[in-house]
């Protein structure tokens, strides 16, 4: 196969020949090529993991990465795309204590500075840790994670999922890039 359609393949399944070849024993053109002898772009998801992890051994974790990569190369999936919709994410590490970060979640005063949407439903929340969250639509979801990177050091990951189309999820992954910036600069002024 000639450099510049390895290159591709690469990039569109996301990650390099090199990596998928040490880790299964197969690059990228020789999975497409058993894959599609298989019939492999007539199944849905789980089928093409479960023939990977069952049938060809290869390990669950690596089984739905060339799932992922099989299923892109062949134009069934989009990047972002997940069985449930598109997700992104996006995150940010502030200079503030992890507290001080996950009140700026929790507290809606705090979140009113920052956050240009309201009335968004908190699921369940793990205090300095975690929150699940139905967003304002009603019918998206964020995950969103909390984690200490020192005393005065903090990062919040945010998860934004089933959403619609990738139109969709191009304008929430610039939303809250946006959005971690307002929050660093509400928290890092204080």
């Amino acid at each position: 196969m000639p450099a510049s359609k390895k290159a591709k393949i690469e990039k569109v399944a996301g990650m390099s020949n090199a990596a998928v070849e040490k880790r299964t024993g197969k690059d990228w053109s020789g999975w497409l090529a058993v894959l599609d002898k298989a019939g492999a772009h007539k199944w849905p998801h789980r089928d093409i993991a479960d023939y990977l992890y069952k049938r060809k051994g290869v390990d669950g974790w690596w089984a739905q990465m060339v799932t992922v990569g099989y299923e892109r190369a062949r134009g069934l999936r989009e990047k972002h795309e997940k069985p449930s919709g598109f997700e992104i994410s996006a995150s940010r590490t502030l200079s503030v204590p992890l507290a001080a970060l996950y009140e700026a979640w929790e507290d809606h005063k705090v979140r009113a500075r920052w956050l240009k949407e309201a009335g968004f439903a908190v699921r369940k929340a793990t205090e300095n840790k975690t929150m699940r969250i139905t967003w304002v639509d009603g019918e998206t979801d964020l995950n969103v994670y909390f984690n200490a990177k020192g005393p005065r050091k903090s990062q919040v990951s945010v998860q934004h999922g089933k959403l619609s189309s990738a139109a969709e999820a191009a304008k929430k992954k610039s939303y809250w890039a946006g959005q971690l910036e307002r929050l660093r600069a509400v928290l890092e002024e204080r």
